[in-house]
């Protein structure tokens, strides 16, 4: 019975995932198409991540203490409802209601999922049952914009938005119909209060290294995802297929490698495997300014794709044992949170270094950051482990 759990969890979080992936490419349209600009679209970008980041550790918590399975369907709801009023759109300012309302459905989906999982797999398997979900994410928004282009391509774009909304719906009821209302007890503590559990997270030098590894791992998304459309056109005159291709190259690697490196995170030192794929990652960042050609920078992407591979179950698996201590929920939540701060933070930092020093040296210096603060999560993590 877990099991069949556990493939709905999976099933209703790629779905989700997937129309997520419809609508990305294709909001930035609509906003332009309403007179956004560059300022507009980063506040249509913050609002969300504002409202998702808020509430995760409330969210997280409070799953702990009421039950998972209420808040999986209203997040799904609100992307139902999402798809539905987003093509009605009048102004930035509506699109911006309706992003703040989509953040607050998006901090009860991926954090609530990623409980539900760990509270299934079985002591010493976490990185298997966190590699995936992992593959069901990756591979909902790598599917995605595929989907989004043949709906809009065909029907419009408000269409890609309601494909969204009946793929949402769907993961929805099967969640309602096939989730039991009590979800797995087993192993679980006594749900904490949410300052007290974050009381006991900032005092824990194990816990500060995965949140502080799970927030540097993140500073990468802005740059070699918004940016790289820019840097390939501009450096290799590459065209929309050729873009596309990059981003499904890097995304299949990292579905692929997922389960893989999720079962070797079980047999070997988690803050190893960390050290590992940072590297990996780090290493990639620094050689993309050196790329010379389109076929380079593609091996360079399928590369990074395997180094986040073996990074995110392992820091998925991490954070699912220090979970047994605070609660899957409220551990989830503050883990996503990390992960929206690196986010924020590497946007940032990302413009910043573009704006005063080009677009080549924003890729290097992030990948020595993502380096140095990755290494001294590792060594916190390090030397709790090796304490009697």
């Amino acid at each position: 019975m877990k099991h069949h759990h556990l493939i709905i969890v999976l099933l209703s979080t790629f779905i989700s995932l997937l129309g997520i992936g419809i609508i990305v490419p294709i909001m930035p349209i609509i906003a332009t198409t309403l007179g956004a600009n560059g300022l507009t679209l980063g506040l249509i970008i913050a609002a969300f991540s504002i409202s998702r980041t808020l509430l995760l550790p409330v969210v997280g918590n409070l799953s702990d203490r009421f039950g998972r399975k209420g808040f999986l369907i209203c997040g799904l709801l609100i992307y139902s409802l999402v798809g539905l009023v987003f093509p009605q759109a009048q102004s930035i300012s509506n699109i911006i209601a309706i992003r703040i309302f989509h953040g607050v459905g998006s901090a009860m989906i991926v954090p609530i999922a990623m409980a539900y999982v760990s509270d299934m797999s079985p002591i010493g398997q976490e990185g298997r049952y966190m590699g995936m979900l992992n593959v069901a994410i990756f591979s909902g928004i790598g599917c995605g914009p595929l989907l989004g282009g043949f709906f809009t391509d065909h029907w419009g774009v408000p269409a890609a938005f309601y494909a969204m909304s009946a793929l949402s719906l769907l993961a929805l009821l099967l969640v309602l119909l096939q989730m039991p209302g009590m979800e797995v007890k087993e192993n679980r503590p006594q749900a904490l209060g949410l300052f007290h559990s974050l009381r006991h997270m900032v005092k824990s030098r194990r816990t500060q290294g995965i949140l502080l590894a799970r927030m540097a791992t993140m500073f990468i998304m802005v740059p070699t995802m918004a940016f790289l459309p820019l840097l390939m056109v501009k450096w290799f005159n590459s065209n929309g297929t050729q873009i596309g291709v990059v981003i499904a190259c890097r995304t299949l690697a990292n579905a692929i490698c997922q389960t893989p490196f999720g079962r070797i995170a079980e047999r070997r030192n988690k803050a190893w495997m960390l050290i590992i794929g940072s590297t990996v990652i780090s290493t990639v960042m620094c050689l993309v300014p050196l790329a010379i050609n389109y076929w380079l920078l593609l091996a360079l992407f399928i590369t990074l794709g395997i180094g986040e591979a073996i990074i995110w179950p392992t820091l998925g698996a991490l954070a699912a044992e220090e979970g047994r201590h605070y609660g899957q929920g409220t551990m989830m939540g503050v883990f996503n949170m990390a992960m929206s701060a690196g986010i924020l933070t590497g946007s940032v930092s990302a413009g910043l270094c573009t704006d005063l020093l080009g677009l080549r040296w924003s890729f290097f210096l992030i990948g020595i950051v993502v380096f140095g603060t990755t290494m001294f999560a590792a060594r916190r993590i390090l030397a709790t482990d090796m304490m009697p």
